[in-house]
């Protein structure tokens, strides 16, 4: 593990490599938790209705939150999604991974995506938690 990234990915001997996330990491360091964020932005405003504009609105807010801690996307550890709709969620595949390589990067923490019947708040789509893991300075 390096300062740059206090983390390790693991990958068991046998297993198929995961595609867009990873099955397990391994972290040392400051801990950083957001809540549950969704798809307006910080004035809670909504600019997208579909789920694809919010994820991408949703990425940019967990970067924000990161950046108030002197974090990177690098430094995540795990994201935890809730989406409403699991059909739009996988008809929409290729704007989503568009939209997370340009807002992430190609770094790819442990993953969970779970659909739910409805979120907080009634226009999200999607919400996402999001751990990430500093360095010791």
């Amino acid at each position: 593990m390096t300062a740059l990234t206090p983390h390790m990915f693991l990958q068991p001997d046998g297993w198929m490599p995961a595609k867009g996330y990873a099955n397990g990491v391994l972290a040392e360091g400051r801990i950083l938790f957001t809540g549950g964020l969704v798809g307006w932005t910080g004035n809670q405003e909504w600019q997208h209705h579909d789920m694809a504009g919010q994820f991408r609105q949703t990425l940019l807010n967990i970067v924000a939150v990161l950046a108030e801690a002197g974090a990177r996307p690098e430094h995540l550890v795990r994201l935890t999604w809730y989406i409403t709709d699991k059909r739009e969620y996988l008809d929409n595949l290729r704007a989503f991974g568009a939209a997370y390589r340009e807002v992430i990067g190609r770094h790819f923490p442990a993953m969970a995506v779970v659909q739910v019947t409805g979120l907080m708040e009634d226009a999200a789509r999607i919400e996402i938690e999001a751990t990430a893991v500093l360095p010791h300075d």
